[in-house]
């Protein structure tokens, strides 16, 4: 993943120099005649040189990672990652820590992973998580929105809470699943091998991501325990039901849940409304900690994106403005009726971002 984002980074976004930092030296070797990196460097030289620092590494690590790149970078230095679980870390910092580091998660990637596996397409139309705290400093925010859309992904600001939550269910419970299906499979002997020889493309798509790292996920579904037991035991309760409607020949529900399911599906997998320019609005941003913030998350737990913004900063004490430029066809008119009910004064802008 780190990699990919300097392959697409130097390809993509147009940045000459992206310093690559990492314990194994054969792997920075490979990012570099990949072209990912412009630089090795010892951790204390890149910290002290970046005007933004992203860390891609284990979420084990992240904690003791960002708190050693807050120490030792200057106080205009963006420190964001791109670990699947946020609560965490957020946890590890304290205030002034949190003021520069702004969590971040692209979704997208795959079963393998190190330099070798790199692709500058590979944030293209992904759906990226900002996940900024009560703290963070809006100038920060502006530029990590501006170099998570330079790669081409779609920057989406949400509290961490929520993305541990939400990815306890699309990401890290397919994981449990896919893997404790692949199991039973194997374990049926003397069927196991038939069993795997003849699956269908319904098996090997529920169980794609059962080759994934083990050692790498052990640590993610630790971190997240608390949101992947609810859904699993959620996800559990609803597997004895449908035991329970087997063993009673029980057709009637059988036939209502699959349709749930279907209904269900076809709703999830329907064209997103955010397609399109959406129109561009002007915030009244006062001058508080957290206040960018408040509005991104805002907008993203109401699934209206972000497609650029430029803020300009008012009077110490006073109030600035904040120029969003939306996606989706009347994205704009909710925007403004969503703030308002949250305190914010909002108004069409009169002319997009450029």
């Amino acid at each position: 993943m780190g990699a990919s984002l300097g392959l697409a980074l130097r390809e993509r976004a147009g940045t000459d120099v992206v310093l690559g930092v990492d314990p194994d030296p054969d792997a920075l070797a490979l990012a570099a005649s990949r072209g990912a990196i412009s630089e090795a460097c010892a951790l204390e030289d890149a910290v002290a040189r970046a005007e933004c620092v992203v860390l891609a590494a284990p979420v084990t690590a992240l904690p003791d990672l960002a708190g050693r790149v807050l120490a030792a970078s200057a106080a205009d230095t963006l420190v964001t990652d791109l670990g699947s679980t946020k609560t965490g870390i957020m946890r590890s910092l304290d205030g002034e820590g949190r003021k520069r580091f702004i969590g971040g998660h692209p979704v997208c990637g795959g079963e393998t992973s190190g330099p070798g596996a790199a692709r500058a397409d590979l944030f293209e139309g992904a759906t990226w998580f900002l996940t900024p705290g009560a703290e963070a400093r809006a100038d920060l925010y502006e530029r990590l929105h501006r170099m998570v859309a330079a790669v081409g992904a779609r920057a989406t600001a949400i509290a961490p809470e929520v993305h541990d939550r939400l990815m306890a269910l699309v990401s890290h419970l397919p994981h449990v699943l896919a893997s404790a299906l692949v199991n039973q499979a194997a374990a049926s002997a003397p069927e196991g091998r038939e069993a795997l020889d003849s699956a269908g493309p319904s098996f090997r798509d529920l169980t794609r991501v059962a080759g994934s790292n083990p050692e790498l996920w052990a640590d993610i579904l630790l971190d997240n325990r608390e949101a992947v037991v609810s859904e699993i035991e959620a996800l559990g309760a609803r597997l004895t039901r449908a035991a329970e409607a087997l063993r009673a020949g029980d057709r009637e529900w059988l036939a209502a849940e699959l349709a749930r399911g279907r209904a269900a599906h076809e709703r999830l997998r329907a064209p997103r409304a955010d397609a399109g320019p959406g129109g561009a609005i002007t915030v009244a941003v006062p001058d508080r900690p957290g206040a960018l913030s408040e509005i991104a998350t805002a907008l993203g737990h109401a699934h209206i994106n972000i497609a650029d913004l430029s803020l300009r900063p008012g009077p110490p004490g006073g109030v600035g403005t904040v120029v969003i430029e939306l996606a989706g066809a009347g994205s704009a008119e909710r925007a403004i009726a969503l703030l308002a009910e949250r305190g914010f004064a909002a108004e069409p802008h009169r002319a997009a971002l450029h």
